[in-house]
């Protein structure tokens, strides 16, 4: 290559010479011009320095998809999450495990819904169970996009307690506290030895809990057995907890939708559904899914099963008594009375929340709540500020002490209103389910995502606060 250069270099010289010979014999001062302009090329050919290298695109702006911050997943002892997962056979008579022992927690696929639903949403129908959703979190936490190995730059710090799972297994059973108690006891004496933990007594650390905040509140009466008193311990009062109910007033409760079955691949799957159910043939005016519990105080379920009951011979309202057919993990008894139907009633459950309301609004139905906490006090991540615009309210004194009917109240709603309502309630619909979690649903964000965006931003201002705070108080020199 070097031998070739100089080869031609030389050529180039002798060209050069013959050009200007030939231009002084026959013109001297165009000749002087040549030799110049000649001299620069030549200078120019043959320099040692290489030529300017092409232009190169720049990088791309840095991704800012983690701009909030990132998170990192505490690796515990198994025995704090995969141990306590179990099978279908153990635990309460109710068999609740079944629905969160398989698929990553979101249950079996629900063949039972064929010739009900689409058949080519089949596959995203699961029977999952209500109390799964700390196996969701984990397994979805795992790939998040801002999970971090690196806990120097992490935000927030997730811990996957299966907090639920592990008091679950003493609930129905003549069972001490202490068992009740034991996981939770050993789990805070564990994240007590992580360098992150004291650095901020758990201050930017979040946990899921599967169950209703409740059952991990047990009062210090002797008498009082129900649950465990995990929120009540010291170390757990900064702590961010995702739950499906939660507290009212307490800052560090963040409510998160009921798992449901509903469990989207795509947003495909998602405009499909949304497009069945606001076209779907409504038969009823309203629809009840649950049983009578008079255990339960304050109850008006037994009055709400036997109103429907009166209605269903003239097809005003259809019943799905959960006495007599499974709810637990849905039917296709419940799917169709809820699609079948204009509305839903929604009294309270064995609390104040339940899932039903997540089933009836993913049919489509609009739900009818005789509480505030039921909803309105629970998902503000979730939900629209306006309740009236996705729900309708009855107080449930108004309905126990007859000054209310329901069948009045609803039919005073026109079919015009109606549309618009359901029309609120389809649009939430992405918001408040969990999407399977391979699926690439088009920037749209489920309920898994919410809560993540959500802990981050809270997390960040936080700390950006606490930097502002220092700076005001660092004295001046």
């Amino acid at each position: 290559m070097l031998t070739f250069k100089k080869s031609r270099t030389l050529q180039f010289i002798t060209s050069i010479f013959h050009s200007i010979h030939s231009q002084i014999t026959s013109n001297p001062r165009i000749s002087l011009f040549i030799f110049s302009l000649s001299l620069v090329q030549l200078l120019i050919f043959c320099s040692p320095f290489p030529p300017p290298p092409a232009p190169v695109s720049l990088p791309s702006p840095a991704d800012d998809r983690c701009k909030e911050g990132k998170v990192y997943v505490y690796k515990l002892p198994t025995m704090f999450n995969s141990d306590l997962v179990g099978t279908c056979e153990d635990l309460d008579p109710w068999h609740w495990q079944c629905g969160v022992a398989t698929n990553g927690g979101y249950g079996t696929t629900a063949t039972e819904l064929a010739g009900i639903i689409p058949e080519n949403l089949l596959q995203a129908w699961h029977r999952t169970n209500q109390f799964s959703s700390e196996i969701i979190f984990h397994n979805r936490i795992l790939k998040h996009k801002c999970r971090t190995m690196e806990p120097e730059s992490a935000t927030v710090f997730y811990i996957p307690f299966y907090a639920g799972l592990a008091v679950g297994k003493y609930l129905f059973t003549d069972s001490s506290n202490d068992e009740r108690d034991f996981h939770a006891v050993e789990l805070i004496k564990w994240v007590q030895m992580q360098r992150y933990w004291r650095r901020s007594n758990g201050s930017d650390h979040v946990i899921v809990l599967g169950r209703i905040t409740w059952d991990f509140r047990r009062l210090t009466d002797p008498e009082k057995r129900w649950g465990s008193t995990f929120l009540n311990m010291p170390e757990m009062q900064t702590v961010t907890r995702f739950t499906i109910e939660r507290a009212p007033g307490d800052y560090h409760d963040v409510g998160i939708p009921y798992p449901t079955g509903f469990h989207p691949r795509s947003i495909s799957d998602i405009r499909t559904w949304q497009n069945f159910i606001r076209t779907y043939n409504r038969t009823s005016l309203f629809t009840f899914v649950g049983a009578a519990r008079e255990d339960v105080g304050d109850d008006i379920r037994g009055l709400l099963l036997q109103t429907c009951r009166n209605e269903s011979v003239s097809g005003t309202c259809r019943v799905a008594d959960c006495a007599v057919t499974p709810c637990a993990n849905g039917s296709s008894a419940i799917m169709e009375s809820l699609l079948g139907s204009e509305f839903c009633l929604q009294p309270r459950g064995d609390s104040f929340t339940r899932r039903s309301v997540f089933d009836c609004m993913i049919a489509g139905a609009v739900p009818v709540l005789f509480w505030n906490r039921t909803m309105y006090d629970q998902y503000e991540w979730y939900l629209p500020e306006e309740p009236e615009s996705y729900s309708v309210f009855i107080d449930h004194d108004d309905v126990s002490a007859g000054r209310k009917s329901i069948k009045g109240v609803l039919e005073n709603y026109s079919k015009e209103v109606v549309k618009k309502m359901r029309e609120r309630v389809i649009e939430i619909i992405p918001k408040i389910v969990y999407s399977d979690d391979e699926s690439n649903n088009g920037g749209m964000k489920d309920a898994f995502d919410i809560a993540m965006d959500g802990v981050l931003r809270r997390f960040k201002a936080e700390r950006d606060e606490r930097r502002r705070e220092s700076d005001v108080n660092v004295p001046v020199n």
